[in-house]
């Protein structure tokens, strides 16, 4: 029988998370926690530290205080053995898809499950050719990533990301240089994934009509206070915050700055 508190605990807990860079904090004591099977989503104003906690969420930062626990493991204080065995566990799709150039998109695809499996070459290319077809690149494998559009190297990369069956997938600002058609597509993927694997998804974004598209909760994180200013439901917080930096971030209100005070054409009033 499966444990019951295993499988009811949080897959990611942030507990008093404080980041620095050098003397400045960035993050200070920020404290959340992300459900199993959960669409999460980091949001805030430029600057606010998003990208950072990302950072710090998937090891590549190690919080000046606090700590990050994956799935019960620690993943501020592993050392280099264990954070390799921690970050199998999850994919990662950053900005600017991270594919080697080199490559063709088949090899890019299967080059974790050549580092991380000692599966024979025949069902690493079987399991790339699946892991293509879920992002509509079936085909494509022999393509060298120069010969792919904007869309297809974001889909490419999150072909990578899922080849090793995750249980935590991180996508920071996915939509970042797509047109809005292909940025839905890309959100489309993400909940398929979402809804037939029960992958738990976390995202950094800034771009509403994917926040309200993907997320069953954000927190908003804001950069005179270092900390979260708002956690729930998007549309909610879009409806009902009478927190001016929320409201206005929600509804695209011009005229509030990140500090809740109002400006009269750039001006900030007193």
């Amino acid at each position: 029988m499966a444990d019951a508190t295993a499988s009811s605990r949080p897959i990611i807990q942030v507990e008093h998370l404080v980041a620095r860079y050098d003397d400045r904090t960035i993050l200070d004591d920020v404290s959340f926690a992300v459900r199993r099977g959960e669409r999460f989503v980091i949001v805030g104003g430029s600057g606010c530290g998003k990208t950072t906690l990302l950072r710090h969420i998937i090891g590549l930062q190690r919080p000046a205080a606090g700590r990050v626990l994956l799935d019960g493991d620690d993943i501020a204080r592993a050392d280099e053995d264990e954070l390799r065995r921690i970050q199998r566990k999850f994919g990662m799709l950053f900005q600017s898809g991270a594919l080697f150039a080199s490559l063709t998109l088949g090899e890019n695809v299967a080059l974790l499950l050549e580092e991380y499996t000692a599966l024979p070459r025949e069902t690493i290319e079987l399991i790339v050719r699946i892991k293509l077809s879920m992002v509509k690149l079936a085909g494509f494998e022999e393509f060298m990533i120069s010969e792919l559009s904007g869309g297809m190297k974001k889909r490419a990369g999150l072909a990578r990301a899922i080849a090793l069956d995750p249980s935590i997938l991180f996508f920071d600002e996915p939509s970042a240089g797509l047109d809005p058609v292909t940025s839905a597509e890309l959100d489309e993927l993400i909940l398929q994934i979402n809804r037939s694997l029960g992958t738990t998804i976390v995202v950094v974004s800034h771009e509403l009509s994917s926040i309200f598209t993907i997320a069953d909760r954000v927190i908003m994180l804001d950069g005179e206070t270092k900390g979260i200013i708002a956690e729930g439901k998007p549309q909610a917080l879009r409806d009902h915050s009478t927190e001016p930096r929320v409201h206005a971030f929600f509804n695209r209100e011009p005229g509030v700055t990140f500090h809740g005070r109002r400006t009269d054409s750039g001006h900030r009033s007193a």
